[in-house]
């Protein structure tokens, strides 16, 4: 019987009731391991451009990939639509647009195209149906047609040729939807110092903050990100969990790759909501507005200023960036938000590269040549006078001094607290992959 690749596109299923569209993806996983078919990967989890305002949360779609027969595909296709008809229906949510998308055989060229436009800007709905048609897919929608871009996005991105990372998504029985999760916090430490040069983001030490668990009342109990499959599992053994489990599934991810960035030359290239890494010269010194917030501005090679800002939750970071002063070479990365009456185009930090620092150079008043007190301003144009010994002098200028930088070039990111699904941090760096893993074997549990 001739077998056929069979792709399955998913996003916007999420729900403050409950919804989420991994928790589906985790169903359907199981329910599809009942079939007459073979996963070819494990299930994908794309993170989606993360300035979308309309956005779900964590911008997040899913693509199934499965070897299948072909007489067999619309009976799978059909089976699919119908435990997504019955999860919306019991978690829906009146803005949210859950859609699904299919595509048998390779994925063309302009998919990947519009895969990674999704990631790193804004497409529009027209745009995803052009390429619905281009491709021959089937999109599925249930209440608007949003998700459709995400769905096929995520098809279209199969992480073989680029960086990725692996997640264990663990999920609650719904009962505890909404309640406190019950995880011993002792043992997240444990975990991570057992598994913390191979896993990362689960623990901000600067405030004590365990970071593998939401807030909110959707069905996931925790994530534990890392570098592969084997890793996370065995990091997942370790917590101790006093609540039931549902599930739990390992996704293969564009997540910690910073596969949204888009480096740029110039100011002028930048649009709202675009993800940019921008080289410039620190133009204005920071300052610290309303909120705690630092702003300061740079200038590209043709003389255009953007605003930069890193926001209070970024904590130690704004440090950092309070230290830069006009002149600094710098690298800024971080996504756009559009101007208002308040605020021109802004870039909101993600990182900041240092590459060169300039000398800092201040000019302080003279000492009196005669008794050794600092002198002071005789008024314009009259030089200094010593207010200790009354000694006035045209001719003595002001000294100039160079003060120490206590910053040094380099790589400077916030605290984990405060980062986003698709930022790198820094212990990523260095283990970047650049093909798929050799031995596919999709792990899941469903007790």
């Amino acid at each position: 019987m001739k077998k056929t690749v069979l792709h399955i596109g998913l996003d916007d299923i999420d729900s403050p009731e409950g919804g989420c569209t991994t928790h589906l993806a985790s169903i359907l996983v199981e329910e599809l391991s009942k079939e007459a078919l073979e996963f070819i990967d494990y299930p994908n989890l794309i993170r989606l451009n993360p300035n979308i305002p309309w956005k779900t949360r964590g911008n997040g779609a899913v693509a199934l990939r499965i070897l299948v027969n072909e007489n067999s595909v619309d009976r799978v296709i059909n089976k699919v639509l119908h435990v997504v008809e019955k999860y919306i229906g019991e978690f829906s949510k009146e803005k949210s647009q859950p859609s699904a998308v299919f595509l048998t055989g390779n994925i063309p060229s302009k998919l990947r195209w519009f895969s990674r436009k999704t990631v790193k800007d804004i497409v529009p709905i027209n745009l995803a149906f052009k390429v619905v048609d281009k491709v021959k897919a089937k999109a599925i929608s249930f209440n608007g047609k949003r998700g459709v871009i995400g769905a096929l996005a995520a098809i279209g991105e199969p992480l073989d040729n680029t960086d990725y990372t692996f997640e264990l998504i663990a999920y609650r029985v719904e009962e505890n939807y909404g309640k406190p999760r019950l995880i011993v916090k002792e043992s997240v430490l444990k975990m991570d110092k057992l598994f913390g040069t191979q896993t990362f983001l689960n623990v901000d030490y600067e405030i004590g903050k365990v970071l593998i668990t939401p807030h909110g009342p959707d069905p996931v109990l925790l994530g534990i990100r890392g570098e592969n499959a084997e890793i996370v599992l065995e990091a997942f053994k370790k917590i101790k969990v006093l609540e039931p489990i549902e599930r739990w599934v390992i996704f293969r991810t564009n997540q910690a790759t910073d596969m949204h960035l888009a480096e740029v030359k110039y100011v002028k290239e930048i649009k709202p909501y675009m993800s940019v890494i921008l080289k410039g010269y620190v133009y204005e010194k920071p300052k610290t507005i309303r909120g705690g917030h630092v702003v300061f501005s740079i200038s590209d090679s043709l003389g255009d200023t953007i605003s930069c800002i890193a926001y209070e939750p970024t904590g130690s970071f704004r440090n950092i960036v309070k230290q830069l002063i006009p002149g600094d070479l710098v690298k800024v990365y971080g996504g756009t938000r559009p101007p208002s009456p308040t605020h021109g185009l802004t870039i909101n930090l993600e990182k900041l590269e240092i590459l060169r620092l300039a000398e800092h150079i201040a000019y302080r008043n003279p000492k009196c040549p005669k008794c050794g007190k600092t002198m002071k301003s005789a008024g314009k144009n009259k030089g200094f006078k010593c207010p200790n010994c009354g000694f006035k002098s045209k001719t003595i200028s002001k000294i100039c001094i160079k003060i120490p930088r206590k910053l040094r070039p380099g790589l400077y990111t916030p605290p984990p607290r405060a980062f986003r699904h698709l930022m790198k941090p820094l212990q990523r760096y260095g283990k970047e992959k650049k093909t798929p893993p050799k031995n596919i074997i999709p792990k899941w549990h469903h007790p």
